[in-house]
C-alpha cells in the first residue's frame, strides 16, 4: 500500500512507489540474529529484578496483577491436565466461579507454557513470557519496518527498539502480559498489508492466516487487538481516498475483500464459543470495571517523562498518571517536537505515493492521541469538564465501553516508530546538500531517545510459599472439592491465597477452591449483573471486610456473637473448610500487611489454631464455625 521500498520484487509490493533501496540481501540472517540478541538482551535488562528471585521477588507497582497472570498460568496446566473449561474457572470466587472470557485470558500463552508451568512454576512462566513479550515486540516491529517501510537495518532496529520499550509498554510491563505483548500489532498490520496479494488463491491463503492470527491475538490481547483493528481501519480509508494511490486502492478492492470474508469465517468460527462467553456468558457484565473518566491521558503527559526512565531518574518525572502501570504516553517535549518536525520534513520529501502514506499513518496518529484523553479535557491533572472530547460519544458503544481510554497513547507509540525508522532512514541515506540540517535533526534523535531509555522495573519482596501449601499439607484438611483461604481473602491487595492456588494447580493433583480473588466481575448476580458494570473482585461480605481491615489497616474490632454468626453465614456460603495465616502477609508498594492485627482477630472469631506446616490454621465446620460465645 505504498508503503514497501525494501521488499523482493516476488512478494507483490504494491506498484505505486518504487524501491529506494536493493532487495534484501542473501544473508540478512545474521543481522536479524543480531538485534534479536539486542532485543532479548534489553528486555533481561527491564526485568532483571524479577529475574534474581523470580520466587521472593514481586513486581513493586503492581503486585495484583502479577499473582493474577501466575494464577492463570496454574489455571494454565490445570486446565490442558483436567481438560477444564479454559474461559471460565471454579476454582477462583468460590462458589459462583470467574469468567475468564471477560478477563484477559491469556489461553494461548498459558497453553504453551504448560511445560514450564509444571516443572520450574508459575512464577519462572511469568516472567518468562513478559521478557520474551518486551523481545519479541522489539523484533516483530523491526522485521515489519523492515519488510514493508525502511532499507536500512539500522534504522528499523532504533525504531524497533523504540516501539517495544518506550514509555508506554514500560509501564505495562508491571504485570501487563496481554499490553506488553505489543508484537501483535505488526504481525496483524503485515497480514493485513498482505490481503491486497494478486495471485491464484492467494486471497484465501492470507485471509486464512490473518483470521488464525486474530483468533491468536484475542486470546493473548483482545483490547490491544481491538485498537489495532482501529488503526488498520483508519489507515486503510484514510490511504483509498488519496488521489495518487486511488486505482491501486479500486484494484485491490474485490480481492482484500474476498481475503477478509474468509478471516471473518476462520476468526468467527475459532472465537463463537469465547465470543459467547466474553458478551452473554455466565458471570460476565457490561462495560468495564475501571472509571474510563479517571483512565483518561492527562494531555500533559505527552511532554512528561516516565517515572521508569531515564528522564524520570533525574527528576524530570511529572505525576500525571492514574498510577505507574498506567503512564501510557511519557514521550516528553523533545521527542513529540521531533516527531511533528519529522512527518512535515518526510511528507514534503515524498513523491505522491508515499505522501499518502504518510497522510494516512498521522491520521491514525492524532486519531489515537484524541482518543486517548476520554470523553473530557485533561490538563496537569486538572479536569475541564466543559471541553467535551470525542470519546464522550463513543462510550457508550460497545467495546468502546470496556476500554480504557489513555490506552489509546499505545498506538501513537506505533505511529512514532514508523515516523522514527523513516526519518532515521532518511538521514542515513547520506545527501550531501542536507549535510547541516541532517546533523540536526541526528543530534535532535539522541537529544528525544536519551531521556526516554527505559529502567529496570521495580521489585519487593514477597511472603514465601508456605509448607502447608508447597509440601500438601492442605490435603489433610480440605476435602476434595472443598475451599481454603489464607487471611486475609484474596483481592488485588492481599493476593498471596490467589497466587499460592496457582503454585498448587500447577503441581496437578488434587486442588482446592477459593473464595474471593484479583479479577473482573458483575456487580451482583444474574441477569442483572450482565446489564451493570464491571468490578474488581466479587462484592465484599462483611467477614472480607473485617480482615481487610485487620491487615491492611491494623483495626481491630471488638467482635459480638452478630460478627460470628455473619461470618459462620459468610462461610458456609463460600463453603470453606479451612482458613489459615502465613507467617507474613505481602502488601503493595513495599509495605508488609500487619499480621498481628489478623491474627488477633481471627483468634478472636474462631478461637484458637493449629500450627501446621508453619501456619496457623483453623478448621471449619460449615454452618457451626465460628460459634458463639
Amino acid at each position: 500500500m505504498s508503503v514497501a521500498a525494501p521488499a523482493p520484487a516476488a512478494s507483490a509490493d504494491p506498484p505505486s512507489e518504487s524501491a529506494t533501496t536493493p532487495g534484501a540481501k542473501p544473508r540478512e540472517w545474521p543481522v536479524h540474529l543480531s538485534f534479536a540478541i539486542v532485543a532479548l538482551s534489553f528486555a533481561v535488562y527491564v526485568t532483571s529484578g524479577l529475574w534474581r528471585d523470580p520466587f521472593t521477588h514481586v513486581l513493586a507497582d503492581n503486585v495484583g496483577d502479577q499473582a493474577f497472570f501466575e494464577w492463570l498460568m496454574g489455571y494454565g496446566y490445570y486446565t490442558v491436565t483436567q481438560g477444564s473449561d479454559p474461559f471460565f474457572a471454579q476454582l477462583l470466587n468460590a462458589p459462583l466461579g470467574v469468567n475468564l472470557a471477560a478477563n484477559t485470558s491469556i489461553t494461548v500463552y498459558t497453553v504453551l507454557m504448560t511445560p514450564v508451568t509444571h516443572f520450574a512454576g508459575p512464577q519462572i512462566s511469568f516472567v518468562t513470557v513478559l521478557t520474551l513479550n518486551l523481545a519479541g515486540s522489539a523484533f516483530a516491529w523491526y522485521m515489519f519496518l523492515r519488510r514493508w517501510l525502511v532499507g536500512n537495518a539500522i534504522a528499523a532496529a532504533v525504531a524497533g527498539l523504540f516501539c517495544a520499550f518506550a514509555p508506554g509498554f514500560i509501564s505495562h510491563a508491571n504485570g501487563h502480559l496481554n499490553w506488553t505483548a505489543g508484537w501483535v500489532a505488526p504481525v496483524v498490520i503485515w497480514q493485513v498489508l498482505k490481503l491486497r496479494e494478486q495471485g491464484r488463491l492467494r486471497w484465501l491463503r492470507n485471509g486464512l492466516v490473518l483470521g488464525l492470527l486474530l483468533a491468536v491475538g484475542f486470546s493473548i490481547a483482545a483490547e490491544g487487538l481491538f485498537f489495532t483493528a482501529l488503526g488498520c481501519a483508519v489507515f486503510v480509508v484514510m490511504w483509498s481516498i488519496a488521489k495518487a494511490v486511488r486505482d491501486e486502492a479500486e484494484a485491490a478492492f474485490k480481492t482484500v475483500m474476498a481475503a477478509l470474508g474468509v478471516t471473518a469465517v476462520v476468526a468467527g468460527a475459532l472465537l463463537a464459543y469465547p465470543l459467547y462467553m466474553h458478551f452473554a456468558g455466565p458471570q460476565t457484565f457490561s462495560g468495564t470495571g475501571f472509571n474510563q473518566e479517571y483512565f483518561a491521558e492527562d494531555t500533559a503527559a505527552y511532554l512528561s517523562f516516565a517515572s521508569r526512565s531515564l528522564g524520570g531518574f533525574f527528576g524530570w518525572h511529572a505525576d500525571v498518571a492514574p498510577n505507574r502501570t498506567e503512564e501510557t504516553s511519557f514521550f516528553g517535549v523533545p521527542l513529540v517536537l521531533l516527531m511533528i518536525a519529522a512527518f512535515v520534513l518526510l511528507r514534503r520529501q515524498a513523491d505522491p505515493g508515499r505522501r499518502a502514506t504518510l497522510r494516512a499513518v498521522g491520521i491514525v496518529g492524532l486519531f489515537f492521541f484524541v482518543l486517548s484523553l476520554g470523553p473530557v479535557l485533561h490538563f496537569n491533572k486538572h479536569s475541564y469538564s466543559g471541553v467535551p472530547l470525542p470519546y464522550k460519544a463513543l462510550k457508550e458503544l460497545p467495546l468502546f465501553d470496556s476500554a480504557l481510554p489513555s490506552r489509546f497513547a499505545l498506538g501513537v507509540v506505533g505511529v512514532f516508530g514508523i515516523l522514527l525508522a523513516l526519518l532515521i532512514d532518511h538521514l542515513l541515506a547520506k545527501r550531501p546538500s542536507q549535510g547541516l540540517l541532517n546533523t540536526a535533526l541526528a543530534s535532535a534523535v539522541v537529544v528525544s531517545l536519551l531521556p526516554i531509555i527505559p529502567l529496570p522495573l521495580r521489585i519487593q519482596h514477597r511472603a514465601p510459599e508456605p509448607a502447608f501449601i508447597a509440601d500438601g499439607l492442605w490435603k489433610k484438611y480440605v476435602p476434595e472439592g472443598g475451599a481454603l483461604s489464607a487471611l486475609p481473602f484474596a483481592m488485588n491487595v492481599t493476593a498471596d491465597g490467589q497466587r499460592w492456588q496457582a503454585y498448587t494447580m500447577a503441581r496437578g493433583g488434587q486442588q482446592f477452591k477459593i473464595p474471593d480473588g484479583y479479577f473482573l466481575g458483575p456487580q451482583t448476580t444474574g441477569e442483572d449483573g450482565k446489564k451493570q458494570s464491571g468490578r474488581i473482585g466479587s462484592p465484599p461480605l462483611a467477614t472480607d471486610w473485617l480482615f481487610l481491615r485487620a491487615g491492611w489497616y491494623g483495626y481491630v474490632a471488638r467482635l459480638s456473637n452478630a460478627d460470628r454468626a455473619q461470618a459462620r453465614a459468610d462461610f458456609q456460603y463460600w463453603g470453606l473448610d479451612a482458613v489459615f495465616l502465613a507467617p507474613e502477609i505481602t502488601g503493595s508498594d513495599h509495605q508488609t500487611l500487619n499480621r498481628a492485627a489478623v491474627e488477633e482477630t481471627a483468634r478472636d472469631l474462631l478461637g484458637e489454631p493449629e500450627e501446621v506446616g508453619g501456619v496457623l490454621l483453623w478448621r471449619i465446620r460449615r454452618g457451626v464455625d465460628p460459634v458463639d460465645r
